[in-house]
């Protein structure tokens, strides 16, 4: 690429999708996704080994239902792939800066993509396997959660969505992972998941019920953690309903 802001955006078609990608393994850690049910609308995830010792990995909420909106998916995951190993590969980098500049190219290549505004929320973080660490940014997604032998804080959004504006900025904190530590990220349907109550109400499964399940639980595996939440939500959910994507993605580090 010859300029910080430039990638080659493909003519969109019906049949883009994004790639299937195999989680990488992690020295010392495992990382791992699933989605109750179909996908039907904008839920998409994806993690890449971008160096030695950094693993990328990111969980993004595009607006609008998937038939529509695969071409838009397909230039973000070409850009994570791509731009974030160019970012993070060299060995002495600012992490925080490199996810910032991460963050302004999916923001603006979206924006391009989708000809227009087309909001979409994404948690994005680069675990480091030498040091434990996390630096991520959450551009408007439902908070991420981090479990370890203190309880379970969140990680709240430091921006906001991407493909709103052109020149939206956000922050790129990092955090230490313990060992036994878990980070947990859902999409806005596990959280908005529904089911009526006896005086016909409508509630939400809620972020909260999610905090709980996960500080309740004591597995240590990646996709065990991904199973329980999403079993709890599909319980919740009673009544067969054509619901918003409803998707898990945990790392947890082991050692």
């Amino acid at each position: 690429m010859c300029s910080l802001f430039h990638s080659d955006v493909p003519e969109p078609t019906a049949a883009v999708e994004p790639v299937p990608n195999e989680f990488p393994k992690i020295e010392g850690a495992e990382i791992a996704a699933s989605t109750l049910g179909k996908r039907v609308a904008g839920d998409f995830f994806d993690s890449v080994r971008v160096s030695p010792e950094r693993i990328l990995f990111g969980l993004l909420d595009l607006a609008g239902r998937r038939e529509s909106n695969q071409h838009i998916l397909s230039v973000a995951q070409n850009i994570f792939r791509t731009r974030g190993t160019a970012l993070f590969a060299p060995p002495d980098i600012n992490e925080s800066e490199a996810m910032v500049t991460l963050c302004l190219q999916l923001n603006r290549d979206l924006m391009e993509a989708a000809a227009g505004v087309h909001a979409c929320p994404a948690f994005i973080g680069c675990y480091h396997e030498k040091f434990g660490t996390l630096c991520y940014t959450n551009a408007g997604h439902t908070p991420g959660l981090l479990r370890d032998s203190t309880g379970t804080v969140e990680l709240a959004s430091t921006g906001l969505p991407l493909g709103l504006f052109s020149h939206a900025t956000c922050d790129a904190p990092t955090v230490a992972l313990e060992k036994g530590a878990v980070l947990l990220l859902v999409s806005r349907g596990v959280v908005e998941g529904k089911c009526k109550d006896d005086k016909a109400e409508d509630l939400e499964f809620g972020l909260q019920r999610v905090k709980e399940r996960l500080q309740a639980g004591t597995s240590s595996n990646a996709q065990a953690v991904c199973a329980s939440i999403l079993t709890s939500v599909g319980e919740f959910t009673c009544e067969a309903v054509d619901p918003d994507d409803m998707t898990a993605l945990a790392l947890v580090r082991t050692a």
